[in-house]
């Protein structure tokens, strides 16, 4: 007998646990979390193999970048399985997972690359339900627009960032700006002040933090 595992791929996917674990239940899948929630995938699979199961089919369930679901879910997969004694045989799409994945860690991911700005997106709970994931669509669409590269602004998306009253919120380093709510508007309006022209938008920043230095690019 296989079994079916769900695998939840993308950060924002924390935020509709409920519908995925349902639609797990539903189809008589076991769920599983790449990142941001638990169980995440290799504990699912540690769980599975601990209880004789000889045969797992992987199945991203994301709205998440299939390309992306592809190569990451490989890769854990992978690595998982080059740990394993007597391990179960693991489909994912058309494909069996051989252990000869790529791997986890790469000289490329020794350290952080160069850049000027350190972008943070709230990708939590009340920030995702308030829109996070339209914010950070526009601010990926205002970045291409404005030629701007990781070596200008590095993104990232987290969990909770706590002043969830002004969600969604994004915080800039090194300046130290809070700002909230961001909206698609203001998303761009960020990309276009702060970071292009060198100008941080007061009126945007979250109540009692800390303001951006003067004069901050």
């Amino acid at each position: 007998m296989t079994v079916l595992v769900h695998v939840a791929t993308a950060l924002s996917d924390a935020a509709r646990q409920g519908v995925l674990r349902r639609a797990a239940t539903e189809a008589g899948a076991r769920i599983a979390f790449l990142q941001g929630a638990e169980p995440t995938l290799v504990r699912v699979l540690d769980e599975l193999h601990g209880e004789g199961v000889r045969e797992l089919r992987l199945e991203p369930v994301s709205t998440d970048d299939l390309a992306f679901a592809r190569s990451w879910v490989g890769r854990v997969a992978g690595h998982w399985l080059r740990a394993q004694v007597d391990p179960p045989i693991l489909h994912f799409g058309d494909r069996t997972i051989t252990g000869r994945e790529a791997a986890l860690t790469s000289s490329a991911w020794n350290a952080p690359p160069a850049h000027r700005h350190h972008l943070l997106l709230c990708r939590g709970p009340r920030c995702s339900a308030h829109g996070s994931d339209d914010t950070y669509r526009a601010l990926v669409m205002a970045l291409v627009q404005e030629g701007l590269t990781d070596s200008d602004v590095l993104m990232a998306q987290t969990g909770c960032l706590f002043p969830c009253n002004h969600g969604p919120v994004a915080v800039v380093h090194p300046e130290g700006a809070w700002y909230g709510p961001v909206g698609p508007d203001d998303a761009v309006r960020l990309v276009r002040e702060h970071f292009a022209a060198g100008r941080p938008l007061d009126d945007l920043r979250i109540p009692g933090t800390t303001a951006p230095p003067e004069g901050a690019a």
